[in-house]
């Protein structure tokens, strides 16, 4: 009997910062489609959104990333993004896991918001190739995509995190505590290194 190949979701984002809902839907993926682990890759410079607001230091939201999975078995925060370096394109990333990994078999998982717009990413049809497309749909209700030609789509359901990081950004601008949305290492480094302190 052949040997079952290794499961690996990507969670790829900003994580600017990371908080609860991140980790709820990796979370949720790795249950239900029995992932052996999920990676939450932290971009290097999300081109689609660099050139809108100022992104924190890619090591400072590595930090953060590897504090909110730390101690979660299955989950880890991956820099190979980082360690690539200039703007982030998620093709590069599955090809590159894809040669890191090559006995495994890679699932992608974005919010349904995101898989909307998979049209617009670089090199869609590489990303769709080479890895199953996993739509997280919050609460109850699954959001149907665009046709995909030959993607292969499988849908994960979490319920509602009602947060986003740009809301947390807007809290710790404002002063309000964060505490229930992420842990207490994350706020220390938010602390420690003025993270937020001004609009962007």
């Amino acid at each position: 009997m052949p040997h079952a190949k290794t499961r690996i979701g990507l969670l790829g984002g900003t994580f600017d910062p990371p908080h609860l809902g991140h980790l709820a839907a990796a979370r949720a993926a790795q249950q239900q489609l029995g992932l052996d682990e999920v990676r939450l890759v932290v971009a290097n410079d999300p081109w689609q959104k660099s050139d809108s607001r100022e992104i924190s230091a890619a090591g400072t939201r590595l930090k953060m990333t590897q504090e909110l999975v730390k101690n979660m078995s299955g989950l880890v925060a991956d820099d190979c993004e980082i360690l690539r370096g200039g703007k982030t394109f998620t093709a590069d990333t599955v090809e590159e896991m894809h040669a890191k990994f090559p006995n495994s078999q890679i699932f992608l998982i974005v919010g349904a918001d995101t898989a909307a717009r998979i049209h617009t990413w670089n090199r869609p049809e590489i990303v769709l190739a080479l890895s199953t497309l996993v739509v997280v749909n919050r609460g109850s209700s699954t959001v149907n995509l665009p046709e995909i030609p030959h993607a292969r789509v499988e849908h994960v359901h979490m319920e509602p995190v009602n947060i986003s990081s740009s809301e947390l950004r807007d809290k710790v601008r404002s002063g309000v505590s964060i505490a229930e949305f992420t842990n207490n290492a994350i706020s220390q480094v938010i602390v420690d290194e003025h993270l937020y302190t001004v609009a962007s």
